[in-house]
């Protein structure tokens, strides 16, 4: 079997979907973007398609070395998202050859269900209280939700308190009914990481993500020590070699590498390993499109260590496309209790509806997150 073609899609509302074709017929699909610069992922896609034409789907680890190695420079959030995306794809044409799901191919499930989670936007506490009780309708009992809006590297009370309140007024309205994590997005300093987590700490969120930025890693063990809350990071970094700094540093109680943005499966099996060693847990990010799902659930059905996966229904960023929007199986998606089943098709498990994509991709949005001012002027963290 060799590959032949290698076809890109930007889709609404932020995604891009890649498809591999072989010699054989088989193609595969992957999810290679980075929101906000899919454009520019692109182009390193199409760059790496020389190391591809020509060569045999199956021999992915092979293909992996190449594209990560052969180009001398490697690592950061655009060369690995193009690797993840089409690491990907070479998986789902591989469990389609050989007529299995990826997670056969790797060892075989570990687990019967995968938890999930889901987003819960807004600003206002009475915003997220309607969001949570909308998705409890389906049977989703575990969240996650920004921490604060823009903050200063030192803040005022004010701005700490009204955090603080936000969480309370959740945690009042549903008591333990449901569990919650708080993403801190990067846009807290480590001084008033230290402040917030104190403040949090009677309200019991199940972790915080990002306490601060990824380049701030050495503050990890710090405010782990000053806190009982657990600690989440990992979605900016992108190889077993960022994460590797962050294990040996300690603090990080679960790490969430992305599918799409650390390597694809290939690498991120090796990150849920070295985190296992570790005693640290493993909870994906996802807040992507469908294939980036089914790529997250392969590696969570094999990893013991797998607690949590994120996904993107209702999230607000979604403007244009849901997350199933451009799926034909998507009974084989649906949740129970608040679990994914294993996904039982071959390859990713995914069946992507073509047409639709094709469609849309006539008319995809160049996506951009907001940029955030402080009042003085300076660019904040969004």
């Amino acid at each position: 079997m060799k590959i032949t073609k290698l076809t890109l899609y930007r889709v609404p509302p932020r995604w891009m979907f890649l498809k591999i074709e072989t010699d054989e017929g088989i193609t595969g699909w992957g999810e290679p973007v980075i929101e906000g610069r899919a454009r520019t992922v692109e182009a390193a896609v199409n760059e790496l398609s020389d190391y591809l034409i020509g060569q045999d789907p199956l021999r992915i680890n092979d293909l992996w070395q190449v594209m990560y190695r052969g180009g001398f420079y490697r690592g950061g959030p655009i060369l690995m998202s193009a690797i993840a995306g089409i690491d990907q794809a070479l998986w789902d044409i591989k469990g389609k050859a050989l007529g299995v799901p990826v997670y056969e191919l790797l060892g075989g499930r570990v687990r019967d269900k995968m938890k999930m989670y889901s987003w819960v936007g807004g600003d206002r506490p009475a915003d997220v209280i309607d969001g949570i009780l909308t998705l409890r309708e389906i049977g989703i009992h575990t969240f996650k939700m920004n921490g604060t809006e823009e903050l200063g590297v030192i803040d005022t009370a004010q701005a700490v308190d009204a955090a603080v309140a936000r969480i309370a007024q959740i945690r009042e309205a549903f008591g333990n009914s449901i569990e919650f994590g708080i993403d801190f997005h990067g846009r807290v300093s480590a001084p008033m990481a230290k402040v917030l987590l104190r403040e949090l700490e009677p309200h019991r969120p199940l972790f915080v993500e990002e306490p601060v930025l990824a380049e701030q890693a050495e503050y990890y063990p710090r405010l782990a020590d000053a806190t009982s809350i657990p600690l989440a990071a990992g979605e900016r970094m992108y190889s077993r070699f960022d994460f590797k700094r962050v294990f040996h540093g300690g603090g990080i109680a679960i790490v969430q590498p992305d599918l799409s943005h650390a390597g694809g499966i290939t690498e991120c099996v090796k990150i849920a390993a070295m985190a296992e060693a570790y005693d640290v847990a493993l909870a994906p990010h996802c807040p992507l499109g469908p294939i980036a799902l089914a790529a997250c659930l392969q590696v969570d059905f094999v990893s013991h260590n797998a607690v949590l996966q994120e996904q993107s229904m209702g999230i607000h960023y979604n403007k244009g496309a849901e997350l199933f929007d451009y799926v034909i199986n998507r009974e084989d998606f649906q949740i129970t209790d608040g679990y994914f089943a294993p996904l039982p098709k071959p390859g990713l498990g995914v069946i992507v509806d073509e047409e639709r994509v094709i469609a849309a991709s006539q008319s995809a949005p160049d996506w951009r997150n907001p940029l955030w001012r402080h009042p003085d002027g300076s660019v904040a963290e969004w």
